[in-house]
Protein backbone atom coordinates (compact mmCIF):
# COMPACT_ATOMS: atom_id res chain seq x y z
CA UNK A 1 0.00 0.00 0.00
CA UNK A 2 1.03 3.81 -0.70
CA UNK A 3 -0.45 6.59 1.45
CA UNK A 4 -2.48 8.85 -0.81
CA UNK A 5 -1.05 12.45 -0.61
CA UNK A 6 -1.08 13.82 2.85
CA UNK A 7 -0.90 18.09 4.00
CA UNK A 8 0.45 18.81 7.33
CA UNK A 9 -0.66 22.11 8.39
CA UNK A 10 -1.69 24.05 11.64
CA UNK A 11 -3.91 26.98 12.43
CA UNK A 12 -0.62 28.78 14.83
CA UNK A 13 0.72 30.59 11.21
CA UNK A 14 -2.69 32.51 10.86
CA UNK A 15 -2.32 34.61 14.24
CA UNK A 16 2.22 34.46 14.65
CA UNK A 17 4.24 37.36 13.14
CA UNK A 18 7.83 37.31 13.27
CA UNK A 19 7.31 41.54 13.35
CA UNK A 20 5.77 43.99 10.79
CA UNK A 21 8.64 45.05 9.10
CA UNK A 22 10.25 41.53 9.45
CA UNK A 23 10.36 39.63 5.83
CA UNK A 24 8.13 37.21 7.32
CA UNK A 25 5.59 39.08 8.50
CA UNK A 26 3.78 37.66 5.30
CA UNK A 27 0.71 34.67 6.00
CA UNK A 28 2.63 31.60 4.24
CA UNK A 29 1.37 28.94 5.31
CA UNK A 30 -2.20 29.42 6.14
CA UNK A 31 -1.85 31.22 2.58
CA UNK A 32 -1.17 27.98 1.30
CA UNK A 33 -4.22 26.19 3.03
CA UNK A 34 -6.42 28.77 2.35
CA UNK A 35 -5.53 28.78 -1.51
CA UNK A 36 -5.71 25.04 -1.95
CA UNK A 37 -9.24 25.10 0.15
CA UNK A 38 -10.37 27.73 -2.46
CA UNK A 39 -9.40 25.26 -5.68
CA UNK A 40 -10.73 22.47 -3.32
CA UNK A 41 -7.81 20.67 -3.52
CA UNK A 42 -7.60 20.48 0.22
CA UNK A 43 -10.20 18.65 2.53
CA UNK A 44 -10.25 16.41 5.73
CA UNK A 45 -9.88 13.56 4.29
CA UNK A 46 -5.67 14.82 3.54
CA UNK A 47 -5.03 17.73 5.90
CA UNK A 48 -3.07 16.60 9.29
CA UNK A 49 -3.00 19.15 12.07
CA UNK A 50 0.32 19.53 13.04
CA UNK A 51 1.80 18.69 17.08
CA UNK A 52 3.87 20.57 18.50
CA UNK A 53 7.24 19.15 19.24
CA UNK A 54 8.32 17.58 22.51
CA UNK A 55 11.56 18.71 24.33
CA UNK A 56 12.92 15.50 24.41
CA UNK A 57 12.77 15.26 20.38
CA UNK A 58 14.37 18.18 19.95
CA UNK A 59 17.41 17.68 22.27
CA UNK A 60 17.89 15.01 19.73
CA UNK A 61 19.88 17.71 17.49
CA UNK A 62 19.40 21.31 20.00
CA UNK A 63 20.89 22.26 22.96
CA UNK A 64 19.25 22.08 26.18
CA UNK A 65 19.83 25.35 27.63
CA UNK A 66 19.14 26.80 23.99
CA UNK A 67 15.14 25.18 23.91
CA UNK A 68 14.88 26.03 27.28
CA UNK A 69 15.82 30.06 26.69
CA UNK A 70 13.11 29.97 23.92
CA UNK A 71 10.59 28.45 25.83
CA UNK A 72 11.62 31.53 28.95
CA UNK A 73 11.41 33.88 25.97
CA UNK A 74 7.69 32.72 24.52
CA UNK A 75 6.95 32.65 28.46
CA UNK A 76 7.52 36.27 28.65
CA UNK A 77 10.99 36.41 30.08
CA UNK A 78 12.94 39.27 28.39
CA UNK A 79 16.47 37.91 27.45
CA UNK A 80 19.92 39.27 28.92
CA UNK A 81 22.32 40.63 26.32
CA UNK A 82 24.38 37.99 27.18
CA UNK A 83 21.58 35.09 26.39
CA UNK A 84 20.40 37.37 23.28
CA UNK A 85 24.10 37.42 21.77
CA UNK A 86 24.47 33.52 22.74
CA UNK A 87 21.58 32.55 21.32
CA UNK A 88 21.03 34.62 18.73
CA UNK A 89 17.39 35.51 19.61
CA UNK A 90 16.70 39.66 19.43
CA UNK A 91 19.73 39.89 16.68
CA UNK A 92 20.30 39.60 13.23
CA UNK A 93 17.13 38.88 11.88
CA UNK A 94 15.53 36.45 14.68
CA UNK A 95 13.27 38.75 16.83
CA UNK A 96 11.69 37.53 19.85
CA UNK A 97 7.93 37.41 19.10
CA UNK A 98 5.29 35.98 20.77
CA UNK A 99 5.46 32.57 19.25
CA UNK A 100 9.58 32.32 19.68
CA UNK A 101 9.14 28.54 21.22
CA UNK A 102 5.71 26.77 19.71
CA UNK A 103 5.55 28.24 16.28
CA UNK A 104 8.91 26.70 15.22
CA UNK A 105 8.53 23.51 16.85
CA UNK A 106 5.21 23.42 15.90
CA UNK A 107 7.12 22.92 12.25
CA UNK A 108 9.29 20.31 13.89
CA UNK A 109 6.37 18.42 14.99
CA UNK A 110 4.85 18.64 11.58
CA UNK A 111 8.31 17.19 10.54
CA UNK A 112 8.22 14.36 13.12
CA UNK A 113 4.55 13.24 12.40
CA UNK A 114 5.45 12.60 8.61
CA UNK A 115 8.68 10.40 9.15
CA UNK A 116 6.33 8.71 11.65
CA UNK A 117 3.39 8.48 8.53
CA UNK A 118 6.12 7.57 6.33
CA UNK A 119 8.27 4.50 8.04
CA UNK A 120 4.97 3.10 8.65
CA UNK A 121 3.73 3.31 5.19
CA UNK A 122 5.45 4.63 2.06
CA UNK A 123 4.30 8.25 0.07
CA UNK A 124 4.63 11.46 -0.05
CA UNK A 125 4.19 14.01 2.78
CA UNK A 126 3.62 17.64 2.39
CA UNK A 127 4.64 20.25 5.28
CA UNK A 128 5.27 23.79 4.10
CA UNK A 129 5.68 25.03 7.06
CA UNK A 130 8.57 23.27 7.26
CA UNK A 131 12.26 23.57 5.84
CA UNK A 132 14.00 25.53 8.45
CA UNK A 133 17.43 24.56 6.84
CA UNK A 134 20.03 27.46 9.15
CA UNK A 135 18.88 26.55 12.81
CA UNK A 136 21.89 25.15 14.37
CA UNK A 137 22.07 22.73 18.02
CA UNK A 138 22.59 25.98 20.23
CA UNK A 139 21.05 29.45 17.88
CA UNK A 140 19.20 30.60 15.53
CA UNK A 141 20.28 31.11 11.93
CA UNK A 142 18.53 32.76 9.15
CA UNK A 143 14.63 33.20 10.81
CA UNK A 144 15.30 29.25 12.07
CA UNK A 145 15.19 28.87 15.44
CA UNK A 146 15.25 25.33 15.04
CA UNK A 147 16.08 23.07 12.31
CA UNK A 148 12.67 20.62 11.01
CA UNK A 149 14.99 18.78 8.15
CA UNK A 150 18.20 17.53 10.52
CA UNK A 151 15.35 16.55 13.03
CA UNK A 152 13.20 15.02 10.30
CA UNK A 153 16.90 13.42 8.88
CA UNK A 154 18.02 12.17 12.20
CA UNK A 155 14.51 10.19 12.88
CA UNK A 156 14.47 8.29 9.88
CA UNK A 157 17.79 7.11 10.95
CA UNK A 158 16.69 6.14 13.51
CA UNK A 159 13.92 4.14 12.39
CA UNK A 160 16.83 2.22 9.98
CA UNK A 161 16.35 3.91 7.37
CA UNK A 162 20.42 4.27 5.65
CA UNK A 163 20.13 6.28 2.31
CA UNK A 164 18.23 9.89 3.20
CA UNK A 165 18.76 12.31 -0.04
CA UNK A 166 18.33 15.64 1.25
CA UNK A 167 17.53 17.96 -2.02
CA UNK A 168 17.36 22.11 -1.59
CA UNK A 169 16.05 24.18 -3.97
CA UNK A 170 16.32 27.02 -1.71
CA UNK A 171 17.79 30.29 -2.59
CA UNK A 172 19.90 30.25 0.26
CA UNK A 173 22.04 27.76 0.98
CA UNK A 174 21.17 24.86 3.72
CA UNK A 175 24.22 25.35 5.93
CA UNK A 176 22.55 23.99 8.80
CA UNK A 177 21.58 20.89 7.64
CA UNK A 178 24.99 20.28 5.57
CA UNK A 179 26.57 20.41 8.56
CA UNK A 180 25.22 18.55 10.94
CA UNK A 181 25.37 15.26 8.45
CA UNK A 182 28.88 16.22 7.26
CA UNK A 183 30.92 13.23 6.24
CA UNK A 184 28.07 10.94 7.09
CA UNK A 185 27.68 8.65 4.15
CA UNK A 186 23.80 7.87 5.09
CA UNK A 187 22.98 10.90 4.85
CA UNK A 188 23.61 12.86 0.86
CA UNK A 189 23.18 16.80 0.82
CA UNK A 190 22.73 18.28 -2.29
CA UNK A 191 21.85 21.85 -2.47
CA UNK A 192 21.03 24.17 -5.29
CA UNK A 193 21.43 28.07 -3.93
CA UNK A 194 22.64 31.79 -5.55
CA UNK A 195 26.13 32.26 -5.25
CA UNK A 196 27.45 34.59 -3.20
CA UNK A 197 24.49 35.06 -0.88
CA UNK A 198 24.15 35.14 2.96
CA UNK A 199 25.52 32.55 4.38
CA UNK A 200 27.81 32.61 1.92
CA UNK A 201 28.92 28.64 1.65
CA UNK A 202 28.25 26.10 -0.23
CA UNK A 203 30.50 26.46 -2.76
CA UNK A 204 30.93 24.00 -5.53
CA UNK A 205 34.19 22.36 -4.48
CA UNK A 206 32.57 21.98 -0.89
CA UNK A 207 31.83 18.35 -0.43
CA UNK A 208 31.11 18.35 3.17
CA UNK A 209 33.49 15.12 3.74
CA UNK A 210 32.03 13.45 0.50
CA UNK A 211 28.35 13.72 1.84
CA UNK A 212 27.51 16.82 -0.24
CA UNK A 213 26.59 18.01 -3.70
CA UNK A 214 26.21 22.01 -3.73
CA UNK A 215 25.24 24.07 -6.95
CA UNK A 216 26.15 27.84 -6.58
CA UNK A 217 24.41 29.67 -9.36
CA UNK A 218 24.45 33.01 -10.86
CA UNK A 219 22.01 35.56 -10.12
CA UNK A 220 19.45 35.57 -13.63
CA UNK A 221 19.52 31.81 -12.98
CA UNK A 222 16.43 30.56 -15.17
CA UNK A 223 13.85 27.92 -16.19
CA UNK A 224 15.89 26.72 -19.19
CA UNK A 225 19.36 26.60 -16.74
CA UNK A 226 16.80 25.00 -13.80
CA UNK A 227 15.81 22.27 -16.49
CA UNK A 228 19.17 21.59 -17.34
CA UNK A 229 20.80 21.01 -13.97
CA UNK A 230 17.85 19.02 -13.09
CA UNK A 231 18.30 16.71 -15.78
CA UNK A 232 22.26 16.66 -16.46
CA UNK A 233 23.08 16.69 -12.79
CA UNK A 234 20.49 16.27 -10.04
CA UNK A 235 18.54 13.10 -11.80
CA UNK A 236 22.40 11.46 -12.23
CA UNK A 237 22.61 12.01 -8.98
CA UNK A 238 19.67 10.34 -7.48
CA UNK A 239 20.24 7.16 -9.54
CA UNK A 240 23.23 6.85 -8.48
CA UNK A 241 22.44 7.25 -4.77
CA UNK A 242 19.23 5.31 -4.75
CA UNK A 243 17.62 6.83 -1.75
CA UNK A 244 15.10 4.84 0.24
CA UNK A 245 13.65 8.05 1.67
CA UNK A 246 13.80 12.12 -0.47
CA UNK A 247 13.37 15.29 1.72
CA UNK A 248 12.55 17.52 -0.62
CA UNK A 249 13.07 21.41 0.48
CA UNK A 250 11.35 23.44 -1.78
CA UNK A 251 11.86 27.19 -0.74
CA UNK A 252 10.19 29.91 -3.13
CA UNK A 253 12.96 32.31 -2.51
CA UNK A 254 14.39 31.66 -5.83
CA UNK A 255 11.19 33.06 -7.57
CA UNK A 256 11.70 35.77 -9.96
CA UNK A 257 9.56 38.29 -7.53
CA UNK A 258 10.97 37.45 -4.16
CA UNK A 259 12.80 40.02 -2.59
CA UNK A 260 15.83 38.46 -0.96
CA UNK A 261 16.96 36.61 -4.03
CA UNK A 262 18.00 37.35 -7.51
CA UNK A 263 17.36 34.35 -9.15
CA UNK A 264 14.70 34.69 -12.00
CA UNK A 265 12.59 31.32 -11.83
CA UNK A 266 9.28 31.00 -12.46
CA UNK A 267 6.72 28.66 -10.42
CA UNK A 268 6.80 26.22 -13.57
CA UNK A 269 10.39 25.52 -12.34
CA UNK A 270 10.04 24.67 -9.38
CA UNK A 271 6.73 22.30 -10.32
CA UNK A 272 8.66 20.69 -12.71
CA UNK A 273 11.74 19.98 -10.41
CA UNK A 274 8.87 18.75 -8.10
CA UNK A 275 7.37 16.45 -10.57
CA UNK A 276 10.62 14.78 -11.65
CA UNK A 277 11.94 14.13 -8.89
CA UNK A 278 8.77 13.18 -5.97
CA UNK A 279 8.13 9.46 -7.17
CA UNK A 280 12.23 8.76 -7.13
CA UNK A 281 12.09 7.36 -3.48
CA UNK A 282 9.31 4.77 -1.94
CA UNK A 283 8.95 7.62 1.15
CA UNK A 284 9.02 11.51 0.23
CA UNK A 285 8.96 14.65 2.74
CA UNK A 286 8.60 17.68 0.97
CA UNK A 287 8.80 21.11 3.01
CA UNK A 288 8.80 24.81 2.38
CA UNK A 289 11.34 26.99 3.02
CA UNK A 290 12.43 30.55 2.24
CA UNK A 291 10.27 32.68 -0.10
CA UNK A 292 8.74 36.49 1.11
CA UNK A 293 6.44 37.40 -1.19
CA UNK A 294 2.79 36.39 -0.02
CA UNK A 295 1.86 36.01 -3.77
CA UNK A 296 4.74 33.99 -5.35
CA UNK A 297 5.16 31.89 -2.26
CA UNK A 298 1.18 31.23 -2.10
CA UNK A 299 1.02 30.23 -5.68
CA UNK A 300 3.92 27.86 -5.68
CA UNK A 301 3.49 26.05 -2.80
CA UNK A 302 -0.34 25.65 -3.97
CA UNK A 303 1.26 24.31 -7.16
CA UNK A 304 3.04 22.07 -5.39
CA UNK A 305 0.57 20.15 -3.95
CA UNK A 306 -1.64 20.27 -6.90
CA UNK A 307 1.37 17.98 -8.55
CA UNK A 308 1.58 15.97 -5.48
CA UNK A 309 -2.18 15.02 -6.28
CA UNK A 310 -2.37 15.44 -10.00
CA UNK A 311 -4.81 18.58 -10.22
CA UNK A 312 -5.18 20.18 -13.14
CA UNK A 313 -3.54 24.26 -12.68
CA UNK A 314 -6.46 26.34 -13.91
CA UNK A 315 -5.41 28.87 -16.85
CA UNK A 316 -7.44 31.54 -14.94
CA UNK A 317 -8.36 32.14 -11.28
CA UNK A 318 -12.03 33.22 -10.62
CA UNK A 319 -14.40 32.85 -7.54
CA UNK A 320 -13.25 32.09 -4.23
CA UNK A 321 -9.54 31.32 -5.40
CA UNK A 322 -8.88 35.18 -6.58
CA UNK A 323 -11.34 36.86 -3.78
CA UNK A 324 -8.64 35.03 -1.48
CA UNK A 325 -5.65 36.38 -3.59
CA UNK A 326 -7.19 39.44 -3.99
CA UNK A 327 -7.44 40.04 0.00
CA UNK A 328 -3.30 39.45 0.46
CA UNK A 329 -1.27 42.53 1.71
CA UNK A 330 2.06 43.67 0.94
CA UNK A 331 3.92 46.36 3.22
CA UNK A 332 6.45 46.71 0.31
CA UNK A 333 6.69 48.59 -2.69
CA UNK A 334 5.93 46.01 -5.18
CA UNK A 335 2.93 45.03 -2.50
CA UNK A 336 1.15 48.63 -3.05
CA UNK A 337 0.26 48.25 -7.00
CA UNK A 338 0.83 43.94 -7.73
CA UNK A 339 0.03 43.03 -11.23
CA UNK A 340 -2.83 41.81 -12.01
CA UNK A 341 -1.91 38.07 -12.69
CA UNK A 342 -1.13 37.71 -9.09
CA UNK A 343 -4.79 37.15 -8.17
CA UNK A 344 -6.30 36.09 -11.77
CA UNK A 345 -3.70 33.27 -12.29
CA UNK A 346 -1.48 30.54 -10.45
CA UNK A 347 1.19 29.49 -13.28
CA UNK A 348 3.65 32.20 -13.91
CA UNK A 349 4.67 32.88 -17.42
CA UNK A 350 7.93 30.60 -18.05
CA UNK A 351 11.14 32.44 -17.66
CA UNK A 352 13.34 30.68 -19.86
CA UNK A 353 17.38 31.81 -21.02
CA UNK A 354 20.71 30.81 -22.08
CA UNK A 355 22.16 28.17 -20.23
CA UNK A 356 25.83 30.08 -19.10
CA UNK A 357 29.17 29.05 -18.56
CA UNK A 358 28.90 28.97 -15.12
CA UNK A 359 25.73 26.21 -14.94
CA UNK A 360 27.35 24.18 -17.21
CA UNK A 361 30.48 24.41 -15.05
CA UNK A 362 28.76 22.87 -11.84
CA UNK A 363 27.19 20.51 -13.76
CA UNK A 364 30.22 18.93 -15.17
CA UNK A 365 31.68 19.19 -11.56
CA UNK A 366 29.37 17.24 -10.51
CA UNK A 367 29.09 14.75 -13.29
CA UNK A 368 32.68 13.90 -12.82
CA UNK A 369 32.10 13.23 -8.78
CA UNK A 370 29.24 11.11 -10.13
CA UNK A 371 31.13 8.83 -12.77
CA UNK A 372 34.22 8.56 -9.61
CA UNK A 373 31.32 6.72 -7.59
CA UNK A 374 29.48 8.59 -4.91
Amino acid sequence: MTRAPTFIGSEIYRRSRYGDKHPLAIPRVSAVMDLCRALNWLDDSSYVESRIATRAELLTFHRPDYIDALIRAEQGEVPSLVERRRYNIGLNGNPIFGEIFSRPATACGATLTAVEMLAAEPGVVYSPAGGTHHGRPGHASGFCYLNDPVLGILAFLEKGFERVLYLDVDAHHCDGVQDAFHGDPRVLTVSIHEAGRWPNTGPAHDTAGGSAFNFPVEQGFNDTEMAFLRDEAVAPLIEAFEPQVLFLQTGADALSEDPLSKLELSNNAIWDFVSMVWKSAPRTLIVGGGGYNPWSVARCWSGIWAVLNGSEIPVVLEGAAEVFLRSLTWNRAAGRTPPDHWFTTLRDQPRPGPIRAATRDVVERARVRIVGGL
